[in-house]
Protein backbone atom coordinates (compact mmCIF):
# COMPACT_ATOMS: atom_id res chain seq x y z
CA UNK A 1 0.00 0.00 0.00
CA UNK A 2 1.42 3.41 -0.91
CA UNK A 3 1.28 5.19 2.48
CA UNK A 4 0.75 8.69 0.90
CA UNK A 5 -2.11 7.57 -1.15
CA UNK A 6 -4.81 6.24 0.92
CA UNK A 7 -8.57 6.28 0.53
CA UNK A 8 -10.88 9.07 2.12
CA UNK A 9 -12.26 6.40 4.36
CA UNK A 10 -8.52 5.37 5.27
CA UNK A 11 -7.33 9.02 5.58
CA UNK A 12 -10.37 10.14 7.93
CA UNK A 13 -9.45 7.41 10.03
CA UNK A 14 -5.79 8.77 10.11
CA UNK A 15 -7.22 12.05 10.61
CA UNK A 16 -9.60 11.06 13.82
CA UNK A 17 -6.25 9.51 15.11
CA UNK A 18 -4.24 12.83 15.00
CA UNK A 19 -7.39 14.16 16.69
CA UNK A 20 -7.11 11.88 19.77
CA UNK A 21 -3.31 12.39 20.02
CA UNK A 22 -3.79 16.12 20.66
CA UNK A 23 -7.52 16.02 22.24
CA UNK A 24 -6.80 15.90 25.83
CA UNK A 25 -4.18 18.56 25.43
CA UNK A 26 -6.83 20.18 23.22
CA UNK A 27 -9.43 20.54 26.37
CA UNK A 28 -6.82 20.51 29.36
CA UNK A 29 -6.31 24.50 29.14
CA UNK A 30 -10.67 25.42 28.91
CA UNK A 31 -11.16 23.21 31.82
CA UNK A 32 -7.88 24.60 33.82
CA UNK A 33 -8.92 27.84 32.89
CA UNK A 34 -12.62 27.69 33.17
CA UNK A 35 -12.29 26.02 36.99
CA UNK A 36 -10.18 28.74 38.14
CA UNK A 37 -12.55 31.50 37.17
CA UNK A 38 -15.28 29.51 38.31
CA UNK A 39 -17.32 29.39 35.38
CA UNK A 40 -20.73 27.99 35.39
CA UNK A 41 -21.62 24.42 33.59
CA UNK A 42 -23.07 27.02 30.38
CA UNK A 43 -19.95 28.80 30.49
CA UNK A 44 -17.80 25.96 30.46
CA UNK A 45 -19.60 23.87 27.93
CA UNK A 46 -19.31 26.83 25.29
CA UNK A 47 -15.67 27.55 26.36
CA UNK A 48 -14.95 23.71 25.56
CA UNK A 49 -16.77 23.12 22.45
CA UNK A 50 -15.62 26.32 20.51
CA UNK A 51 -12.67 26.08 22.34
CA UNK A 52 -12.58 22.40 20.04
CA UNK A 53 -13.88 24.31 16.77
CA UNK A 54 -10.80 27.19 17.07
CA UNK A 55 -8.29 24.17 17.23
CA UNK A 56 -9.88 23.12 13.57
CA UNK A 57 -9.96 26.42 12.39
CA UNK A 58 -6.27 27.50 13.54
CA UNK A 59 -4.58 23.88 11.83
CA UNK A 60 -6.37 24.76 8.95
CA UNK A 61 -5.11 28.75 8.72
CA UNK A 62 -1.82 26.48 9.25
CA UNK A 63 -2.69 23.75 6.62
CA UNK A 64 -3.71 26.66 3.52
CA UNK A 65 -0.29 27.90 2.54
CA UNK A 66 -0.69 30.96 0.75
CA UNK A 67 1.11 33.95 -0.29
CA UNK A 68 0.42 35.39 3.06
CA UNK A 69 0.58 32.57 6.06
CA UNK A 70 0.25 29.13 6.63
CA UNK A 71 3.50 26.82 6.81
CA UNK A 72 1.55 23.60 4.98
CA UNK A 73 3.16 21.08 7.19
CA UNK A 74 1.04 18.21 8.59
CA UNK A 75 0.67 20.00 11.90
CA UNK A 76 -1.93 20.49 14.17
CA UNK A 77 -3.06 23.57 16.58
CA UNK A 78 -3.81 23.52 20.00
CA UNK A 79 -3.78 25.42 23.02
CA UNK A 80 -0.91 26.53 24.41
CA UNK A 81 -0.67 24.84 28.09
CA UNK A 82 2.06 27.35 29.12
CA UNK A 83 -0.43 30.04 28.92
CA UNK A 84 -2.32 28.41 31.69
CA UNK A 85 -0.98 30.14 34.76
CA UNK A 86 -0.82 33.48 33.20
CA UNK A 87 -4.16 33.90 31.94
CA UNK A 88 -5.35 32.43 35.28
CA UNK A 89 -3.40 35.58 36.92
CA UNK A 90 -4.56 38.32 34.71
CA UNK A 91 -8.62 36.54 34.86
CA UNK A 92 -8.37 36.57 38.46
CA UNK A 93 -6.49 39.82 38.83
CA UNK A 94 -8.14 41.86 36.19
CA UNK A 95 -10.99 40.63 34.35
CA UNK A 96 -11.83 37.60 31.67
CA UNK A 97 -11.99 40.19 29.06
CA UNK A 98 -8.88 41.38 29.94
CA UNK A 99 -7.41 38.16 29.58
CA UNK A 100 -9.02 38.29 25.84
CA UNK A 101 -7.27 41.74 25.20
CA UNK A 102 -3.94 40.73 25.83
CA UNK A 103 -4.55 37.37 24.02
CA UNK A 104 -5.46 39.60 20.51
CA UNK A 105 -2.70 42.02 21.45
CA UNK A 106 -0.39 39.05 21.16
CA UNK A 107 -1.68 37.49 18.04
CA UNK A 108 -1.05 41.12 16.59
CA UNK A 109 2.76 41.22 17.66
CA UNK A 110 3.48 37.74 16.75
CA UNK A 111 2.39 39.03 13.24
CA UNK A 112 4.32 41.71 13.32
CA UNK A 113 7.62 40.11 13.98
CA UNK A 114 7.24 36.80 11.82
CA UNK A 115 9.26 37.62 9.46
CA UNK A 116 11.58 39.08 11.85
CA UNK A 117 12.01 36.21 14.12
CA UNK A 118 12.15 33.92 10.83
CA UNK A 119 15.79 35.12 10.50
CA UNK A 120 17.09 33.48 13.41
CA UNK A 121 16.80 30.28 11.58
CA UNK A 122 20.57 29.97 11.08
CA UNK A 123 20.40 29.81 15.15
CA UNK A 124 18.96 26.12 15.06
CA UNK A 125 21.02 23.80 13.74
CA UNK A 126 21.21 19.97 14.55
CA UNK A 127 23.01 20.42 17.78
CA UNK A 128 20.68 22.75 18.49
CA UNK A 129 17.58 21.48 17.17
CA UNK A 130 17.92 17.80 18.26
CA UNK A 131 18.61 19.22 21.98
CA UNK A 132 15.62 21.06 21.45
CA UNK A 133 13.35 18.00 20.18
CA UNK A 134 14.72 15.85 22.82
CA UNK A 135 14.04 18.32 25.93
CA UNK A 136 10.34 18.28 24.45
CA UNK A 137 9.87 15.08 24.55
CA UNK A 138 11.40 14.19 27.81
CA UNK A 139 9.81 17.60 29.49
CA UNK A 140 6.37 16.13 27.87
CA UNK A 141 6.72 12.33 29.18
CA UNK A 142 6.22 13.07 32.97
CA UNK A 143 2.67 14.20 31.87
CA UNK A 144 1.94 11.03 30.19
CA UNK A 145 2.76 9.55 33.31
CA UNK A 146 0.59 11.66 35.32
CA UNK A 147 -2.36 10.86 32.94
CA UNK A 148 -1.96 6.65 33.65
CA UNK A 149 -2.29 7.57 37.50
CA UNK A 150 -5.10 9.46 36.84
CA UNK A 151 -4.22 12.71 35.62
CA UNK A 152 -3.95 14.25 39.28
CA UNK A 153 -0.97 13.37 41.10
CA UNK A 154 -2.32 14.87 44.28
CA UNK A 155 -5.60 13.27 44.59
CA UNK A 156 -5.73 10.20 46.90
CA UNK A 157 -6.47 7.66 44.47
CA UNK A 158 -3.96 8.91 42.07
CA UNK A 159 -2.19 5.32 40.79
CA UNK A 160 -5.16 3.14 41.31
CA UNK A 161 -4.83 0.05 39.85
CA UNK A 162 -7.61 0.63 37.33
CA UNK A 163 -6.07 3.92 36.05
CA UNK A 164 -2.60 1.70 35.78
CA UNK A 165 -4.15 -1.42 34.16
CA UNK A 166 -6.03 0.34 31.36
CA UNK A 167 -3.42 2.64 31.02
CA UNK A 168 -0.59 0.21 30.63
CA UNK A 169 -3.37 -1.94 28.54
CA UNK A 170 -3.52 0.92 26.34
CA UNK A 171 0.64 0.94 25.75
CA UNK A 172 0.46 -2.84 25.05
CA UNK A 173 -2.14 -2.51 22.51
CA UNK A 174 -0.52 -0.05 21.10
CA UNK A 175 2.78 -2.02 20.80
CA UNK A 176 1.13 -4.85 19.28
CA UNK A 177 -0.23 -3.58 16.52
CA UNK A 178 2.83 -2.37 15.87
CA UNK A 179 4.29 -5.51 16.23
CA UNK A 180 2.23 -7.58 14.60
CA UNK A 181 -0.01 -5.46 12.18
CA UNK A 182 0.28 -4.96 8.48
CA UNK A 183 -0.80 -1.93 6.16
CA UNK A 184 -3.39 0.15 7.46
CA UNK A 185 -4.05 -1.46 11.15
CA UNK A 186 -0.38 -0.86 11.62
CA UNK A 187 -0.45 2.68 11.33
CA UNK A 188 -3.34 3.20 13.09
CA UNK A 189 -2.27 1.48 16.45
CA UNK A 190 -2.64 4.71 18.16
CA UNK A 191 -6.23 4.80 17.61
CA UNK A 192 -7.06 1.39 18.15
CA UNK A 193 -4.94 1.52 21.66
CA UNK A 194 -7.47 3.93 22.44
CA UNK A 195 -10.71 2.40 20.86
CA UNK A 196 -9.65 -0.79 23.14
CA UNK A 197 -8.49 0.71 26.12
CA UNK A 198 -11.43 2.57 26.13
CA UNK A 199 -13.38 -0.56 26.43
CA UNK A 200 -11.50 -2.13 28.63
CA UNK A 201 -11.85 1.02 31.05
CA UNK A 202 -16.08 0.55 30.11
CA UNK A 203 -15.44 -2.95 31.76
CA UNK A 204 -13.98 -1.41 35.10
CA UNK A 205 -16.48 1.24 35.63
CA UNK A 206 -14.56 4.19 34.45
CA UNK A 207 -16.55 5.39 31.12
CA UNK A 208 -19.96 6.91 31.38
CA UNK A 209 -22.13 8.43 29.10
CA UNK A 210 -23.76 11.13 31.12
CA UNK A 211 -20.95 14.07 29.07
CA UNK A 212 -22.93 12.87 25.76
CA UNK A 213 -26.70 13.10 27.33
CA UNK A 214 -26.28 16.12 28.75
CA UNK A 215 -24.41 17.58 25.75
CA UNK A 216 -26.46 19.99 23.17
CA UNK A 217 -27.13 19.20 19.73
CA UNK A 218 -25.99 22.50 17.90
CA UNK A 219 -24.01 25.76 18.76
CA UNK A 220 -22.49 28.71 16.44
CA UNK A 221 -19.17 30.25 17.97
CA UNK A 222 -20.08 34.03 19.04
CA UNK A 223 -17.14 36.62 18.70
CA UNK A 224 -17.02 38.38 22.58
CA UNK A 225 -19.20 35.81 24.08
CA UNK A 226 -18.00 36.84 27.21
CA UNK A 227 -17.64 40.94 26.43
CA UNK A 228 -15.77 43.42 24.59
CA UNK A 229 -11.85 43.18 25.10
CA UNK A 230 -10.22 45.35 27.56
CA UNK A 231 -6.37 45.94 27.41
CA UNK A 232 -4.00 46.14 29.94
CA UNK A 233 -0.22 47.28 29.54
CA UNK A 234 1.30 44.21 31.81
CA UNK A 235 -1.35 41.41 30.70
CA UNK A 236 -0.19 42.45 27.21
CA UNK A 237 3.31 42.24 27.87
CA UNK A 238 2.93 38.63 30.09
CA UNK A 239 0.92 36.89 27.03
CA UNK A 240 3.61 38.71 24.61
CA UNK A 241 6.21 36.58 26.62
CA UNK A 242 4.35 33.66 26.14
CA UNK A 243 3.95 34.02 22.65
CA UNK A 244 7.56 34.26 22.35
CA UNK A 245 7.83 31.27 24.34
CA UNK A 246 5.29 29.34 22.03
CA UNK A 247 7.18 30.41 18.77
CA UNK A 248 10.51 28.89 20.05
CA UNK A 249 8.81 26.01 20.69
CA UNK A 250 7.16 25.89 17.29
CA UNK A 251 10.36 26.18 15.51
CA UNK A 252 11.71 23.11 17.09
CA UNK A 253 8.36 21.41 15.72
CA UNK A 254 8.49 22.29 12.50
CA UNK A 255 12.35 21.44 12.08
CA UNK A 256 11.43 17.88 13.22
CA UNK A 257 8.75 17.59 10.68
CA UNK A 258 11.05 19.12 8.26
CA UNK A 259 13.30 16.10 9.65
CA UNK A 260 10.84 13.45 9.04
CA UNK A 261 9.38 14.78 5.79
CA UNK A 262 12.97 15.28 4.46
CA UNK A 263 12.39 18.83 4.07
CA UNK A 264 14.30 22.26 4.12
CA UNK A 265 12.40 24.24 6.21
CA UNK A 266 13.36 27.87 4.62
CA UNK A 267 13.18 31.52 6.33
CA UNK A 268 9.57 32.19 4.07
CA UNK A 269 7.98 28.61 5.32
CA UNK A 270 8.83 30.03 9.22
CA UNK A 271 7.60 33.10 8.53
CA UNK A 272 4.09 31.87 7.26
CA UNK A 273 3.82 29.61 10.07
CA UNK A 274 4.44 32.32 12.73
CA UNK A 275 2.00 34.35 10.83
CA UNK A 276 -0.52 31.63 10.75
CA UNK A 277 0.41 31.18 14.64
CA UNK A 278 -0.08 34.53 15.15
CA UNK A 279 -3.56 34.86 13.46
CA UNK A 280 -4.67 31.95 14.87
CA UNK A 281 -4.27 33.81 18.49
CA UNK A 282 -6.19 36.69 17.42
CA UNK A 283 -9.17 34.94 16.59
CA UNK A 284 -8.84 33.00 19.79
CA UNK A 285 -9.43 36.56 21.41
CA UNK A 286 -11.88 37.39 19.23
CA UNK A 287 -14.11 34.07 20.29
CA UNK A 288 -13.34 34.05 23.65
CA UNK A 289 -11.03 30.96 23.27
CA UNK A 290 -6.98 30.59 23.93
CA UNK A 291 -3.48 31.75 22.40
CA UNK A 292 -2.81 28.56 19.63
CA UNK A 293 0.33 26.90 18.97
CA UNK A 294 1.70 24.01 16.96
CA UNK A 295 1.28 20.75 18.78
CA UNK A 296 4.17 18.56 19.40
CA UNK A 297 2.18 15.48 20.22
CA UNK A 298 1.43 14.83 16.59
CA UNK A 299 4.80 14.75 15.40
CA UNK A 300 5.23 11.00 17.14
CA UNK A 301 1.66 10.13 15.16
CA UNK A 302 3.49 10.99 11.94
CA UNK A 303 6.43 9.31 13.07
CA UNK A 304 4.82 6.14 14.14
CA UNK A 305 2.19 6.12 11.26
CA UNK A 306 4.66 6.40 8.60
CA UNK A 307 2.22 8.84 6.80
CA UNK A 308 2.90 12.26 6.47
CA UNK A 309 0.75 13.60 4.51
CA UNK A 310 -1.83 16.36 4.91
CA UNK A 311 -4.73 14.82 4.07
CA UNK A 312 -5.41 13.28 7.23
CA UNK A 313 -4.67 16.26 8.80
CA UNK A 314 -7.49 18.35 6.98
CA UNK A 315 -9.88 15.85 7.89
CA UNK A 316 -8.20 15.86 11.62
CA UNK A 317 -9.57 20.12 11.31
CA UNK A 318 -12.66 19.13 9.64
CA UNK A 319 -13.44 16.58 12.27
CA UNK A 320 -12.50 19.39 15.26
CA UNK A 321 -14.83 22.23 13.60
CA UNK A 322 -17.71 19.85 13.75
CA UNK A 323 -16.80 18.50 17.35
CA UNK A 324 -16.93 22.01 17.89
CA UNK A 325 -20.33 22.99 16.64
CA UNK A 326 -21.92 19.51 17.40
CA UNK A 327 -21.15 19.45 21.53
CA UNK A 328 -22.76 15.79 21.38
CA UNK A 329 -19.86 14.56 19.53
CA UNK A 330 -17.44 16.23 21.23
CA UNK A 331 -18.71 14.34 24.26
CA UNK A 332 -18.45 11.20 22.88
CA UNK A 333 -14.72 11.60 22.49
CA UNK A 334 -14.37 13.29 25.45
CA UNK A 335 -15.56 9.71 27.64
CA UNK A 336 -11.63 8.21 26.94
CA UNK A 337 -10.55 7.79 30.24
CA UNK A 338 -7.43 9.98 31.11
CA UNK A 339 -5.37 6.98 31.79
CA UNK A 340 -6.20 5.35 28.52
CA UNK A 341 -5.00 9.22 26.74
CA UNK A 342 -1.86 8.70 29.05
CA UNK A 343 -1.08 5.16 27.63
CA UNK A 344 -0.83 6.99 24.19
CA UNK A 345 0.69 9.49 24.79
CA UNK A 346 3.94 7.97 26.45
CA UNK A 347 4.35 6.05 23.23
CA UNK A 348 3.59 8.94 21.43
CA UNK A 349 6.01 11.61 24.05
CA UNK A 350 8.71 9.01 23.77
CA UNK A 351 8.79 8.96 19.70
CA UNK A 352 9.32 12.55 19.85
CA UNK A 353 12.54 11.88 22.24
CA UNK A 354 13.79 9.63 19.73
CA UNK A 355 13.59 11.75 16.60
CA UNK A 356 15.25 14.18 18.85
CA UNK A 357 18.29 11.36 19.57
CA UNK A 358 17.67 11.15 15.44
CA UNK A 359 18.54 14.77 14.60
CA UNK A 360 21.61 14.91 17.53
CA UNK A 361 22.91 11.64 15.66
CA UNK A 362 23.81 14.31 12.29
CA UNK A 363 26.30 15.88 14.56
CA UNK A 364 29.72 15.29 15.61
CA UNK A 365 29.91 14.69 19.11
CA UNK A 366 33.80 13.94 18.68
CA UNK A 367 33.84 17.57 19.25
CA UNK A 368 33.78 18.60 23.04
CA UNK A 369 31.91 21.35 22.59
CA UNK A 370 29.09 20.00 20.59
CA UNK A 371 29.22 17.60 23.88
CA UNK A 372 28.92 20.22 26.27
CA UNK A 373 26.31 22.13 24.25
CA UNK A 374 24.10 18.88 24.22
CA UNK A 375 24.56 17.64 27.87
CA UNK A 376 24.23 21.52 29.13
CA UNK A 377 21.31 22.39 27.30
CA UNK A 378 19.36 19.10 27.85
CA UNK A 379 20.29 19.20 31.32
CA UNK A 380 19.03 22.69 32.15
CA UNK A 381 16.12 22.32 29.93
CA UNK A 382 14.99 18.66 31.65
CA UNK A 383 16.01 20.25 35.26
CA UNK A 384 13.71 23.36 34.88
CA UNK A 385 10.92 21.22 33.33
CA UNK A 386 10.45 19.18 36.50
CA UNK A 387 11.08 21.97 39.02
CA UNK A 388 10.37 24.79 37.46
CA UNK A 389 9.49 26.24 41.09
CA UNK A 390 13.18 26.57 41.44
CA UNK A 391 12.85 30.26 40.04
CA UNK A 392 9.82 31.30 42.11
CA UNK A 393 11.80 33.48 44.04
CA UNK A 394 12.13 35.89 41.00
CA UNK A 395 9.60 38.19 39.54
CA UNK A 396 7.41 38.60 36.31
CA UNK A 397 9.01 37.92 33.02
CA UNK A 398 12.45 36.54 34.54
CA UNK A 399 10.42 33.63 35.84
CA UNK A 400 8.10 33.25 32.86
CA UNK A 401 10.95 32.63 31.02
CA UNK A 402 13.03 30.83 33.22
CA UNK A 403 10.06 28.67 34.22
CA UNK A 404 9.92 26.98 31.30
CA UNK A 405 12.49 24.28 30.42
CA UNK A 406 12.14 24.02 26.82
CA UNK A 407 12.85 27.79 26.28
CA UNK A 408 15.78 27.15 28.81
CA UNK A 409 17.07 24.28 26.42
CA UNK A 410 16.68 26.65 23.54
CA UNK A 411 18.13 30.04 25.11
CA UNK A 412 21.27 27.42 26.21
CA UNK A 413 21.90 25.62 23.43
CA UNK A 414 21.96 28.94 21.07
CA UNK A 415 24.01 30.99 23.25
CA UNK A 416 26.92 28.20 23.36
CA UNK A 417 26.18 26.92 20.07
CA UNK A 418 27.45 30.96 18.99
CA UNK A 419 30.05 30.90 21.80
CA UNK A 420 31.88 28.00 20.61
CA UNK A 421 31.38 28.74 16.89
CA UNK A 422 32.40 32.17 17.21
CA UNK A 423 35.61 31.01 19.54
CA UNK A 424 36.44 28.63 16.75
CA UNK A 425 36.05 31.25 13.89
CA UNK A 426 38.54 33.42 15.80
CA UNK A 427 41.30 30.26 15.98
Amino acid sequence: MDKQNTNLGKQAILGLQHLLAMYSGAVAVPMLIGTALHFNSAQMTYLISIDIFMCGLATAVQLFRNKYFGIGLPVVLGCAIQAVAPLQMIGQHFSITTMYGAIIVAGIFVVLISSQFARIKKLFPPVVTGSLITVIGLSLIPIAFQNIGGGNSLAKNFGDIKCLATGFATVLIILAFQAFGKGFLKSISILLGLIFGTMIASTLGMVSLEPVAQASWFHLPQPFYFGAPSFEISSCITMIIIAVVSMVESTGVFLAIGNIINKDITKQDLTKGYRAEGLAQILGGIFNTFPYTTFSNNVGVLKLSGITSKKPIYWAAGFLMLMGLLPKIGALVSIIPVSVLGGAMLIMFAIVVVQGVNMLSQVDISKSENILIIATSIGLGLGVSVYPQIFQQLRGTLQLFLGNGIVVASFSATMLNLLFSKRNKNK
